[in-house]
Parts: C-alpha cells; structure tokens; sequence
C-alpha cells in the first residue's frame, strides 16, 4: 500500500467533547445604523465568511505576518478557526462564544486568534483539519484548532458549546504552562503526523490494469449501495456525483445493470427529495437523513454544477425526461441567484435565514392554502404536507414520495394536467418566497468552482444543444483568461471586488485544464486545448514532484506551512491529483505527448491498491483506470458539416471517445492529413491507428463496437 495514514501518539488524551448539540436562536436581520461596537483586523478582509466576524469583539486576525507575527514576539498561543460563509454551525458558535464578550475578553487575554475561510485557502484547512483528524479520529467545520506560536497544533476540535470551549482553552492555557517539555512533545509528535499523513510514495511495481480488477472495484462497492433509497447505506447522505458518473461509465463498458441501477435510484430519490428545491430548483449540500428528505440548507456552486454534469450524462444514457427537467431547474437556480454581474459565479447560499436553518424554504399548510387557492389540495398531496408539519415547528419540508402517475388517478386527472398544475403552483410559490428575507450570499468568485460550473454548461450543451449553454461557457472561460490567469500563465484562486487576489492552488488549475479541454471537445476551437496545454506546462514546474510523481497542493511559490500537502482521495469534489491525472492522459492523446500519459500512468500506479479498495472515494482514478484498461477511441471529425457530426454523436453515451475536429485540419497531430476537399470525414481511432473513414456517424458508431 502506497498511500499511508499515520496516526502519532499525543499525550492530551482528552479534554473536552466537541460533539456537543446547540441551536439555533431567532437572529431577525434589523438594520443597524449605529456604529459597531467592535471592529477587528478582518474589516479590510474580502472574504464573507470573515466580514461576518469583523466586528465581533474577539480580535480576530487574516491568516498571514502580522498574526504569526504577534504570536512569535508575544510568545502567546494561537487559535485557528476555521469555517465558511454558507456553514450553520459556524454561525451558531459565533453567536454563543465570539460574540460574547466574556468569552472574547480570554482569547483576546491568552491567544492571537485567526479567523481564516476554507475556501479561500484550503491549504490552511488542509494541515489543521489532519491534525484534529489525527487527533480525534474525525473532523468538521467549524474547525477550531489551537497551536503554538510557530503554528504546530496542540489540539483541536469542531463545533464547542460557549462552557466546553472556555474550559478547553483554560485547561490548555494551564497544561501548556504547566508542562513546556510535554507540549513540546506534543507539538512535535503531531505536526509529525501531520506531515507523514495521506503521504504518497513512488510505485516501483509494474503498472497493469485489468477489466477483471474493475469488477472487483464495484463488487466490493456494491455492498455499501442503498439500492431502495440511493446513495450509501448511511445517514448523512451527500451526492458524491464523480462516484455515479464512474458508475455510468462502469455499466457501459460491462453493462452490469446494478451500476446503472445504483445510479437511476440515486438521481431518482434525491429529485423527489427534500435535498432538491422542489419550487426553486437546485441541491442543497446533503440529507441528514438516509431517504434524501430533511437537507442541509446550504447551497454550494460545487455540488449544483457537478450534478448538472452528472444529471445531463444520466440523461443522455437513459433518456429519461425528468433528468432534463433538474439540469434545467437547476441551470435556472444558478442564473437567478449564484451568477454575478460579470456573468460568473458566486460560491454559495447560507443555510440559515433570520437565524434559523432552512426557513427560507420551508412551509405551513395555512400558507400553502392561502396562496395556493383552489390548486392547494393536489399540491399539498403532491408534496406531503401536513397540518402538523412533517419537519420542526409545524413547517413542512416539499418531497415527493409517489409517482405522478399514482397522484394523477388519485386525484382523477390527466398526467398532463397534474404537470401544468405542478408547474403553475411553483411559479406562485417561488414568486411568494422571493418576499422572504434570504439566505446570505457568499459572493467571492473561487477559480475552480467557477471552472467545474464552466464544464457543467459544456456538458449541458453538447447534450440539450441549448446554445445559451455554451455561451455562458465561453463567457467564464473569457472571463478567466483575462481576470483571473496573468500573463505568466498564473492563476489566482479567487476574485472579489474587481480584483484576484490568493495564488491559486492545484484544483484551481486542475478544473481550468479540465473545462479548457470540454470546451475544445463541443467547439472544436484549438485554442482552448493550448490554454489547457500552457496551464498544464506551468503546474508541471511549480506543482510537481519528482520523487513521487505527484502534485503537491501548493505552489512552490506560496509561503510554506508547517506542511505541504497532496490531495489524492475523491470527495464531494474529486481530488486535484486525480482530475489532473486524468488531464496528463487527455492532453498526451491530444498533443501525441507520450511523457504526460506515462506521467498519469505513474500516478495511478501510486495509488492503486487504494482506488482498488476506495469506491466513491476513488472513482475518478477508477475512470481514469478504465482508460488504461481499454484505450479510448480518437474521433476527427473534419469538413464543412463538422458541428452537425459532433452533435449526432452527442446524442449518444461515449464516455470512451474524445473527440477532435474542425473544418480544416488545424493543428492537431491528430487531423493531419484528413481532409478531403467537398466531404466531411469522420475517422475513428485508437492508439493512433484509424479505420477506414467514413461519412456518416451511424457507420462511425458501428466501427466502435467492432
């Protein structure tokens, strides 16, 4: 096993719980016009999530000099509190200790406390949130970590009531005078830990890679599957869409029918769920419970764009309607309340409204009657709305749990007439809550969540050939060309206030290069491959690493932390080492670049026996395997009639086919040669040796099963 987690002994066993429950208290949003009471060193911050705790009266600090600073020439431990603007918890741990004074009265008193935003630099998250895992066995935001004054951690936690949280920063303040040689050890033992985690170590073992270990990867995650209610036998439950995109591929290339099953219960559920926004469309982040019902309010750019790629590749395989609907409602959700001025994309919605978790969403029966009218009986049957409310406080969450069908001949009436119904009570009632006070926007601008939203909009268009799809596309890819990226080829991770600003990280090139590439594959304009490629070239000098053949998280131009990390394991986003894995593959068939597939061949061989054993975990290596095990075919389209050609074949489910083409040859190694005047040519290859061309793409389509 090449990739290890080390787990080091550390002497405070134990000091308080950070599993403790709260909730929420009514916050009514009121203007304030009296000067704050408090302001602190995040005032001049862009972040959201850090404005919101400027005038708390903890002194809060940016993470940079003047706080590591501060703590070195004071000799004063540091608090490191991390979270995001779209959090709940964070907000209810503000509420009860940062905004008290006695409480910010001690950490003023005792520690340098810095506030930093996860999504801002995930690289700061990254090393603290290994730390409290290796602590504690798990972690969370918010993420309160406390560390000496040259930044190794002592010990952490998640959310803490306002008593648990003064009696741990008592009892370490009190431990870590009491005993400098056991915090030294400590301090040591952990950052230790922190540095040997998660580490990744050249595979020396020859690389193969079999259709038969491919069927061992889902017979073994097919066990963790709910086939009756989708997703994992488990509550929470959050989408993980790179892990049913893999399935969808997986089903195509062995036809097993429970990896398309496991993927239509999921997307199937989770539509007729509380997770989906039933009157506005769109995802919130997860279910707390295991039948998609009661969400986690917030919504994320993250997981809407990934389930519109996902929703519109179930679509294109199995055709079923309803998935266009939700990549719609979904694409409507973005536009309306996710997309800035400059036409990208904000980050996030808060889950909280007035204070309260989910109250912009949810509704009474009284209410739906009111507004509603005569439509009012059907829609509350429709959505299982009930007088006592099938949530909390009598408010009622809108899921389905019955077909339309079945509602139709209850209720005596056509499906058509159910779905005009339907139709009609949605727009009422999104018009109706548009009245509310909203959730709080997190309108920072992150370049790889823009980037996964980019190729979201391609996906979108190559598979509903809607062409204001590929217009919003092309206008983020302008607008990371000439506002987010320098000359230098240099991203920056974010943009706020007319400017970029944070040195990017490896997915904010990673998911540029990957939606680059999709959007050469639906507009055959070479220039975005060479932007792809210039990228490319520029993490190859400042990210890579020679000893293990993978990409560090950071550049080596940043500032370093007590550790630089990898990001290798797939989550609700897939790792930056795995998209970029699968970018060296693409762009080496693209450029006949032998080095960049042998370099992506080398990454999966490092962590092989994981994505053998990780599932969800591992799904974007495990589709990056399935090209190794059988080569993708290489598609050039070339001739006058080349859009028409690409859209027939968009029509179809070949996640084992990149396309290439244009009018002309262009420059492609790929095309060279295969023009022929008066025709459009369509050539189907694989490893470089093309069959016969044809003209039509039924013909094409035949030779790919040949």
């Amino acid at each position: 096993m090449f990739y290890m987690r080390v787990f080091y002994p550390v002497i405070i066993i134990c000091l308080i719980s950070t599993t403790s429950c709260g909730q929420t208290k009514d916050k009514t949003n009121t203007m304030n016009v009296e000067e704050p009471k408090y302001s602190n060193h995040l005032i001049h911050e862009s972040s959201p999530y850090l404005l919101q705790h400027a005038h708390n009266p903890v002194n809060w600090y940016p993470w940079g000099k003047e706080a590591l600073d501060k703590a070195r020439n004071e000799n004063k431990l540091i608090i490191i509190s991390i979270g995001y603007a779209a959090c709940h918890w964070c907000h209810v741990m503000e509420h009860e200790s940062f905004e008290d004074e006695e409480v910010a009265k001690y950490m003023n008193d005792h520690f340098v406390a810095i506030k930093v935003d996860r999504e801002e630099r995930p690289d700061i998250d990254q090393v603290y949130m290994n730390a409290v895992q290796l602590l504690s066995g798990s972690g969370g935001w918010p993420l309160n970590c406390i560390a000496l004054p040259d930044g190794r951690p002592i010990y952490g936690g998640t959310y803490f009531s306002k008593s648990n949280w003064m009696d741990m920063l008592e009892q370490i303040s009190e431990f870590v005078k009491q005993n400098p040689t056991k915090t030294e050890t400590q301090a040591k033992a952990l950052t230790e830990g922190v540095q040997s985690s998660e580490m990744i170590y050249m595979n020396s073992e020859m690389s193969e890679f079999t259709e038969n270990e491919l069927n061992n990867i889902f017979s073994k995650w097919k066990n963790q599957i709910d086939f009756i209610d989708g997703g994992h036998k488990r509550a929470p439950k959050f989408p993980l869409p790179i892990g049913y995109q893999y399935l969808l591929n997986y089903h195509f290339h062995s036809q097993d029918s429970d990896a398309l099953k496991a993927v239509t219960i999921t997307l199937d559920k989770m539509a007729d769920g509380g997770i989906y926004d039933q009157i506005g469309g769109g995802f919130s982040r997860y279910s707390t419970d295991a039948k998609w019902k009661v969400p986690h309010f917030e919504k994320m750019l993250y997981d809407n764009s990934q389930l519109v790629s996902l929703y519109s590749s179930a679509y294109q395989l199995t055709k079923n309607p309803e998935y266009k609907i939700i990549v719609k409602e979904t694409l409507e959700f973005i536009k309306r309340e996710l997309t800035s001025k400059e036409g990208v994309f904000y980050s996030s919605l808060d889950a909280d409204s007035e204070g309260v978790e989910g109250k912009y969403y949810v509704w009474n029966k009284s209410e739906l009657n009111e507004i509603l009218g005569k439509n009012a009986p059907l829609i509350i049957d429709y959505y299982n709305v009930t007088e006592s409310g099938n949530w909390e406080n009598n408010q009622n969450i809108l899921y389905k749990t019955v077909s339309d069908k079945k509602i139709a001949e209850q209720n005596k009436i056509s499906e058509v007439e159910l779905k005009k119904r339907v139709l009609d009570a949605k727009k009422t009632l999104l018009k109706e809550r548009e009245k509310r006070i909203r959730p709080r926007l997190d309108d920072k601008i992150l370049t790889s969540w823009n980037a996964i939203m980019l190729k979201a909009y391609v996906d979108a268009y190559r598979i509903f050939d809607k062409n204001e799809y590929l217009e919003i596309a092309l206008r983020t890819a302008e607008f990371i060309n000439t506002k987010i990226k320098t000359k230098d080829n240099r991203l920056h991770r974010n943009y706020k206030n007319d400017k970029g600003s944070i040195n990017a990280f490896l997915d904010d090139y990673a998911f540029t290069i990957e939606a680059f590439i999709s959007l050469y594959q639906a507009t055959f304009d070479v220039k975005w491959l060479e932007e792809a490629a210039q990228l490319m070239e520029y993490v190859l000098v400042h990210f890579y690493d020679n000893k293990s053949g993978m990409f560090y998280y950071t550049s080596d131009l940043d500032p370093s932390l007590i550790a630089r990390k990898m990001e290798i394991a797939d989550n609700v986003i897939p790792s930056s080492n795995s998209v970029m894995a699968k970018n060296l593959f693409i762009l080496g068939q693209y450029f006949y670049k032998d080095a960049y597939i042998d370099k992506s061949r080398t990454m999966l061989n490092n962590v092989k026996q994981n994505a053998l054993q990780g599932g969800a975990y591992y799904a974007n290596w495990d589709i990056l395997m399935s090209w190794f095990v059988s080569s993708p075919f290489e598609i050039a389209i070339v001739g006058n009639d080349f859009a028409d050609k690409r859209r027939e074949f968009d029509q179809h489910f070949l996640p084992n086919v990149i396309l290439s083409g244009g009018k002309n040859e262009g420059k492609l190694s790929l095309l060279e040669g295969k023009l022929i005047k008066n025709q459009t040519i369509i050539y189907v290859c694989q490893n470089k040796a093309c069959q016969l061309p044809v003209n039509d793409v039924k013909d094409a389509l035949k030779q790919l099963n040949n």
